[in-house]
């Protein structure tokens, strides 16, 4: 997601953003978050709340501190009034529900990034939405390899061939660099995976040239690990050729972080994310569902 589309997209969250200077919370009304997470249908958010108040029980957290249901009134044309249900969420709580969304849409893969985050500042989203695009493009590219060992296993290739077939792909994404050489270029330990340390643009490349291989697989029944193995070449060729046209080269871009330490960062924030969010403040304290 680039940094112009990010910032409008900010800008539409902040506006939502309501507070309570007794309480020292920020919350947000569901029926404004609704639009923001690009639901249309009320019926449907409300399940979403739902499933996100489940999770917040069942890890312990008292859900009545992040998700408050409290009464709106609307219009509804010719001045006429009705009262709606609506909710008061904390950070957590839009978090939680931003969780249960689709990651495709843009607006969903934002606000798991917006309300993880324990400030609106933009940098500091665009990180995060930075790392997450980087680990989620990790865990596509460890299903497509799972799925190639399993087609390939099917087809007469044992654990030793798959790597084989593996390494000589990435010789050819490449440019002849093996797998080892690639871990000595970037200073990766014998013993753990290149692709935890390569850039999302190398991991997402890697996953390309793999699916093409498990499509071609299926699709034309190939047999054998010499079969397999050219046909995971040629696709790991026209990857690399493609980047090639656009100035690209996969052996001469920085490492990246280890994978492991950004999935750990993620779950620590995740962990402090529900006490950071503060509570609700209590009816009492005055506040109705118009926020004042």
């Amino acid at each position: 997601m680039d940094k112009k589309r990010v910032r409008q997209i900010k800008d539409q969250f902040d506006l939502a953003v309501h507070s309570d200077a007794t309480a020292k919370v920020e919350f947000w009304y569901a029926r404004e978050l609704m639009f923001l997470l690009g639901y249309e249908r009320w019926e449907n958010f409300d399940k979403a709340i739902s499933r996100a108040a489940d999770s917040c029980e069942t890890s312990g957290i008292e859900v009545s501190d992040h998700f408050r249901e409290v009464t709106k009134m609307i219009e509804t044309g010719k001045g006429a009034h009705r009262s709606v249900k609506d909710y008061m969420l904390t950070r957590y709580a839009c978090y939680l529900i931003a969780q249960n969304g689709d990651p495709k849409k843009e607006e969903v893969a934002f606000a798991q990034s917006y309300f993880a985050v324990q400030t609106r500042k933009q940098e500091l989203i665009e990180e995060r939405i930075a790392l997450i695009e980087r680990t989620e493009a990790r865990g596509r590219l460890r299903e497509s390899e799972k799925r190639l060992s399993q087609n390939i296993y099917e087809r007469g290739v044992d654990d030793a061939g798959f790597g084989r077939i593996r390494s000589k792909g990435d010789q050819a994404l490449f440019g002849g660099h093996t797998t080892i050489e690639m871990k000595a270029r970037l200073g990766v330990k014998e013993n753990r995976p290149l692709a935890d340390f390569l850039p999302t643009l190398t991991i997402a490349a890697k996953n390309l040239a793999t699916e093409m291989t498990n499509y071609n697989v299926e699709e034309k029944d190939l047999q054998g690990e010499r079969t397999i193995t050219g046909e995971h070449v040629q696709n790991n060729l026209s990857v690399r050729e493609m980047l090639n046209q656009r100035g690209i080269k996969p052996e001469e871009l920085p490492p990246s972080e280890d994978i492991k330490k950004l999935e750990r960062r993620v779950k620590v924030q995740e962990k402090k994310l529900a006490s950071q969010a503060g509570k609700l403040p209590e009816p009492e304290n005055g506040i109705n569902a118009e926020g004042k």
